[in-house]
């Protein structure tokens, strides 16, 4: 990858660093300017390679969203002929069907728009419920869906020996499942009823909690209302411990205070989306997801 260059943005320059110390670039700054207005202006290196990585997650998406529409085709006119869109938080994915007349299947529209953007995408543990695989929802573009769930897996296993990996809901079995196959850990999921978007309502399975150390995984951490709600759940079925692993920590607004007073103990997550409960880095298994797609 010596002859490609390596573009971040600076709030995800930390991993920037660490997936280009991997790869053995320097990675180069993408400058970005807000007008009062809210219009950005970005400033790109004035000479590229035909080969440009560009690292964009689409936390916060909607503006990030903008960053790429202006960024790709800039590269583009200053050398690259080829840009691959390390993105490791995929944002508009939950969105798969329409649920009522006249909805937007966002997944569909965002997926067609990076499909027209860029060459290759990888990303890390897509929000993908009733789609089977990334290459159809970027249609015509090389795709790597990657996951955390081994790497997060490994890091409670070495410091809960007798966990339980519990998914809040039937959407995180594929997650808690990959993490105890890796770990040997015994896992479980719970059933989940969404009524609003901080309001659900939690049913555990039916296990034996007295005692036990539970871990709670998923994909994402957005409102931490179903981690909330599953801690209570948990502890007030007699569950000694919990604590939170995610991929992505979003945590908006007090959800970090919520899991808190619900009485979760520690929080863990991977620095694909910039947090402070960052532990674990996906910066090696991008450059090698890198690697293999040439």
């Amino acid at each position: 990858m010596n002859d490609s260059a390596l573009l971040a943005f600076d709030d995800e320059w930390e991993l920037a660093i660490a997936l280009g110390h991997q790869m053995a670039i320097d990675p180069q700054l993408i400058e970005c300017h807000r007008f009062p207005d809210g219009e950005l202006k970005l400033r790109l290196p004035d000479l590229l390679p035909r080969r440009v990585v560009l690292l964009r997650g689409l936390h916060q998406p909607n503006e990030k969203l903008i960053e790429l529409l202006l960024a790709v085709p800039a590269a583009r006119e200053l050398g690259a002929r080829h840009i691959t869109l390390v993105c490791p938080y995929l944002a508009y994915m939950r969105q798969d069907i329409a649920f009522r007349p006249g909805e937007a299947v966002s997944q569909r529209h965002i997926g067609e728009l990076l499909a027209h953007l860029v060459d290759g995408v990888i990303t890390i543990d897509p929000h993908l419920h009733r789609i089977a695989s990334l290459d159809t929802v970027i249609p015509g573009v090389r795709c790597t869906a990657l996951s955390a769930a081994e790497l997060l897996g490994d890091w409670v296993a070495a410091r809960r020996t007798d966990a339980l990996l519990l998914g809040p809901d039937e959407e995180s079995l594929q997650w808690v499942a990959r993490a105890a196959q890796a770990t040997g850990l015994d896992h479980a999921v719970c059933r989940k009823l969404r009524l609003g978007d901080r309001d659900v309502r939690i049913a555990l399975p039916e296990i034996d909690w007295s005692g036990r150390r539970v871990v709670l995984m998923d994909d994402v951490a957005s409102t931490g209302r179903t981690l909330v709600e599953t801690a209570h759940a948990c502890l007030g079925a007699g569950a000694r411990s919990v604590d939170v692993a995610v991929t992505h920590a979003l945590f908006v607004g007090d959800a970090l205070a919520q899991l808190r007073a619900a009485g979760v103990g520690e929080i863990w997550s991977t620095d694909a989306v910039p947090h402070g409960s960052s532990v674990v880095s996906v910066a090696p298994m991008l450059a090698d997801a890198l690697r293999e797609q040439g």
